[in-house]
């Protein structure tokens, strides 16, 4: 007997909660658990939609109507058809729609925040935000620092419980492989050019290793918004050579190639829950310097795998990398520390006994031989 469950995202755009779900998707026994997705936004050339058709997990677009309200009714049939046993929203703002369309499917309901909950609810908007944050009243936290906020907020508009099940990382596609040979040190960012991401510290932090007489260049991968901002930063800060943005990068070996030729990951994000990115490198056996925000700090083993400084200090930022850069054989070592801390932690297994678990302690109870593995 297989137990199906129905995962609601906004969308299957490049993005960390849409690369969780894949990754979740695929270490699934599909013997026991009949997965299905349906999108709140469809959008056929959207990076994730092939990797999860090639997973052959049924892929639901949620009917396009005038109005929210519209669109909540059209996704309520579809769940009705469907008759999951759990509705699982993997994004914030859908939280609310799997709530409501629960009790017609005859399923529990699990929402999610993937990044920091008090961001999440304003970046939802006035009403839909505290609306998503109560409903569903069982929902899987990413990071426990974004529970903790949700704990402590308490009132009306937070989830009865709250569940901490962090990202994982795929140990075979993101593995450690030689470098390309380079006689320049090179530093990688990865992430959307967003003002959460705070790019303007990295490229400073850039600026201030060249003029200080660091032979370093940089590349960050994402696009955004920033690009235009952060482009005229650079040549401000008179590195605009030595900062390369080179866009989204879709293709996992590519990207994992990327981290291969870096010398280490610089992550100056401020509104973050469990970074991929961070995983990612680690993964690739790189050290990690990366500003103290989210679940960071539980990641990166200060001292050991990385270091963790203050987001708001670019002397500490600056001086950390200096580290790195002047002692290659302490990159090894981090990078050897973190690959296994990894394998060891973050593996795909974990997320979804992780998941599983949650789905049982919000009420879910499966059929005979698709009981959640232990963790």
């Amino acid at each position: 007997m297989t137990c199906r469950l129905l995962y609601l995202v906004g969308s299957l755009v490049l993005g960390g909660l849409e690369r969780q779900l894949v990754l979740l998707l695929q270490a699934m026994d599909r013997t026991r658990y009949r997965p299905a997705v349906a999108v709140w936004d469809f959008d056929g050339a959207d990076p994730f939609v092939r990797a999860v058709r090639a997973l052959d997990v049924p892929l639901h677009a949620v009917p396009r109507r005038p109005t929210r309200l519209g669109r909540l009714a059209a996704f309520r049939r579809l769940a009705a058809q469907l008759r999951p046993e759990v509705i699982h929203s993997f994004s914030f703002f859908t939280n609310v729609a799997a709530w409501a369309a629960a009790p017609g499917a005859g399923a529990i309901a699990v929402g999610s925040v993937q990044s920091d909950f008090v961001h999440d609810q304003r970046s939802t908007g006035r009403v839909l935000g505290p609306l998503c944050a109560r409903w569903p009243r069982d929902q899987i936290f990413n990071s426990a620092s974004a529970a903790a906020r949700a704990r402590r907020a308490g009132g009306p508009f937070a989830p009865a419980r709250a569940f901490v099940v962090r990202n994982a990382v795929d140990p075979v596609r993101f593995a450690p492989a030689a470098p390309a040979d380079a006689a320049r040190a090179r530093l990688l960012g990865v992430g959307a050019l967003a003002s959460t991401k705070r790019w303007d510290r990295f490229v400073d932090a850039v600026g201030a290793l060249v003029h200080s007489g660091c032979d370093v260049e940089a590349t960050i991968v994402g696009e955004g918004p920033l690009r235009p901002l952060l482009e005229r930063r650079a040549r401000a800060r008179g590195v605009a050579d030595r900062v390369r943005l080179l866009g989204a990068v879709a293709d996992d070996a590519c990207l994992a190639r990327l981290y291969a030729d870096a010398t280490l990951l610089v992550h100056t994000g401020d509104v973050e829950g469990t970074p991929n990115v961070v995983l990612e490198a680690m993964a690739c056996a790189r050290p990690v310097v990366a500003a103290d925000t989210g679940d960071v700090s539980a990641l990166v083993e200060d001292g050991t795998t990385g270091f963790v400084v203050p987001g708001d200090d670019a002397t500490a930022l600056r001086d950390r990398i200096g580290t790195l850069l002047a002692d290659r054989p302490l990159c090894r070592r981090m990078g050897g520390a973190g690959r296994a801390r990894a394998e060891r932690e973050f593996a795909p297994g974990r997320l979804v006994a992780g998941t599983l678990a949650a789905y049982r302690a919000a009420g879910w109870r499966p059929g005979p031989g698709a009981e959640a593995p232990a963790p």
